[in-house]
This record gives C-alpha cells, sequence and structure tokens, in this order.
C-alpha cells in the first residue's frame, strides 16, 4: 500500500541565528527563529513523512515546550521520523520539496542539501527533489523577514498493514 504525506513549515528570519536548510548552513546575515535550528526544509520533510504515516505532526514528538530539544539538530529529528516509520513497516519511495525565499539564492546549496537528505533517509539521489522559489517580493518570504517550506512524500507498507 502506498501513502503520500504533505509538510509545511515556517519561520521568521532574525539576527544573531544561524540559516539552516536540509542540513546545510547556508551564510546570511540573519538566520531562522525557533526552538531547534529552525530548518524548515527538515521541518516540512518530517511532517510530511509523519502525515503519510497518519502519526501526528513534529510538534507533537519533539514540543517546543520541551527542554530536550532547545537548539536540536532538525535533521536528527527528521532520521527520528524515519525511525518511527519503520517501526511501523513503512519505507519512504521519494520526497520533493521547495524552499520559499528571496533571499539568499539557495542555488548554490541545493545539491548538498539533497545528498544530506537522502543520506538520512536512506535514498538514492534521485529520490530526492528540493528546489528553490522566491516570492517575487510579496509577503514574509520576499520582504526578508521569514522562510518556507512544502514538501510532499510517497511511502509503502514493507509488508502487513498495522
Amino acid at each position: 500500500m502506498m501513502r503520500v504525506g504533505h509538510g509545511f513549515d515556517a519561520h521568521r528570519l532574525v539576527a544573531g541565528r544561524r540559516l539552516v536548510l536540509g542540513g546545510v548552513e547556508v551564510p546570511f546575515e540573519r538566520g531562522a527563529l525557533g526552538h531547534s535550528d529552525a530548518d524548515v526544509l527538515a521541518h516540512a520533510l518530517s511532517d510530511a513523512l509523519l502525515g503519510a504515516a497518519a502519526l501526528g505532526d513534529l510538534g507533537g514528538h519533539f514540543p517546543d515546550s520541551d527542554p530536550r530539544w532547545k537548539d536540536a539538530d532538525s535533521m536528527r529529528l527528521l532520521a527520528e521520523c524515519i525511525a518511527m516509520l519503520r517501526e511501523r513497516g513503512y519505507h519512504v519511495l521519494n520526497v520533493d520539496a521547495t524552499i520559499v525565499v528571496d533571499r539568499p539564492k539557495l542555488a548554490p546549496y541545493i545539491a548538498r542539501m539533497r545528498e544530506r537528505i537522502a543520506t538520512v533517509l536512506e535514498l538514492d539521489l534521485d529520490a530526492v527533489s528540493v528546489k528553490a522559489k522566491t516570492s517575487e517580493g510579496m509577503g514574509y518570504t520576499g520582504d526578508g523577514t521569514g522562510v518556507a517550506a512544502y514538501a510532499v512524500c510517497a511511502i509503502e507498507s514493507m509488508g502487513e498493514e498495522r
């Protein structure tokens, strides 16, 4: 049985924080504000995977009220989500994600993001798609105050449905 999941995340961009996307630090004068490292790409992917398996959302498993997740590496959280899926008999077929932000330009970092995600998800590189889009100056992703990411995934049951 195949299932599809969708994820979304957004964070404010502020001075004094690192900008981490897909496990890759992107040099920029502002970074994403959040309880963890605020990696919107990893968060959107995590929510897509959890949603496909009807396991809730990232905040339900790793709440920002829990000090254990303060400044957590979101790629570690993504790996934890994959472990949850595997425990329930699922494996990931592919993921596709879009990061929305006007600045910084992300093209030089996309290949490394794909590699990091493929490694964590234990997927071939051709099963991981990451794209960057602008919002042409509109809204929080266009005016420099925020960054957003959308993700979809397909998962498949490896055996008996639970």
